[in-house]
């Protein structure tokens, strides 16, 4: 059953403006972790989640990296799935069409190693209607600058963010990597480059080790570090970011349930995206919806608007 939110529903106001991109409720679910959406449609009623941010999608299909791609850990997971995509001309083509039929708010997550595929992936979207906004992966190596990650360096960020503007009129959304000395550096060059809104955070690099083969667990040998074990950080870094970038926030890193949700809201995110959550409960988008209603209704808050940053003052 599809829910109504706000106005003239006897319900607090949990709309979310992000940049320009419209969501009917604050909670999106991240890249990577929700397919296409079609995977989840057994458990959830797509068309009612906030934003669906597909898998991440360069120009030409990618294969992926060697397995094992996904390991376990104590408060988490590490994952090296390497982009693995059909292609960004699948995607227009086939998927979103059924996407937008289904009323699915989407956010495409871009992810490139020139500057000039992000241009290229960017000029690609037009005429095509039905997404909502664009999240940059620039958490990957610019093979121009000998495999610097585009997302660790204030000038590629603004040079990468500049150059999809120029050829998108959406909402422009970079996801900013952890990986770095001086978060609110890296968000200043993306906002100077014109981004609409900030994504934050990436997953952390870590590793793994089997004591039995003496090896990594990861064919990559690296992967990317989510879950609860990097909520604080995830905290730190939004908290720093509200107060110096003028901004909205997507914010999210080891949100389980609506308490830590409303943790990010209050250092700053207007709207929270879940990742590993998803893998753990597949309803986990709506319970946290249902979540901040019932507290806002508790705590007579009529927008959610009014609980962003109250941490952060």
């Amino acid at each position: 059953m599809k829910k109504e939110y706000g106005q003239g529903t006897g319900q607090p106001d949990i709309s979310v403006n992000l940049g320009g991109l419209s969501m009917k409720n604050p909670v999106a679910v991240a890249s990577g972790t929700f397919g296409y959406g079609f995977e989840y449609e057994d458990f959830i009623d797509i068309s009612g989640i906030g934003g669906v941010i597909v898998k991440g999608t360069t120009l030409e299909p990618r294969p992926g990296n060697p397995p094992p791609r996904i390991a376990e850990t104590p408060a988490g997971m590490l994952n090296a799935i390497g982009l693995e995509n059909p292609g960004v001309d699948v995607f227009l083509n086939e998927y979103l069409p059924v996407l937008r039929e289904k009323g699915v708010t989407v956010i495409l997550n871009i992810a490139g190693n020139t500057v000039e595929e992000y241009a290229r992936l960017a000029a690609k979207l037009k005429g095509h209607p039905g997404i909502a906004g664009v999240e940059l992966n620039i958490s990957c190596p610019n093979v121009k600058e000998g495999g610097l990650q585009f997302g660790t360096d204030p000038v590629m960020v603004k040079t990468v963010v500049e150059a999809i503007k120029a050829e998108c009129s959406l909402p422009i959304i970079p996801k900013l990597s952890p990986n770095v000395t001086d978060i609110v550096a890296i968000a200043q060059a993306a906002q100077e480059g014109g981004a609409d809104a900030l994504a934050m955070i990436n997953t952390l690099m870590g590793m793994a080790v089997d004591i039995r083969t003496k090896r990594p667990v990861l064919g990559n040998v690296f992967g990317g570090l989510s879950g609860p074990a990097i909520k604080p950080v995830a905290l730190r870094m939004i908290y720093q970011v509200y107060r110096e970038i003028d901004l909205p926030i997507l914010g999210g890193g080891g949100i389980m349930n609506f308490t830590d949700a409303l943790e990010f809201i209050l250092v700053g995110a207007s709207a929270v995206s879940i990742g590993t959550g998803n893998f753990v409960n597949p309803c986990l988008a709506d319970e946290i919806v249902d979540g901040l209603i019932e507290y806002m209704q508790e705590n007579q808050i009529a927008k959610l608007t009014d609980l962003v940053g109250a941490a952060a003052v």
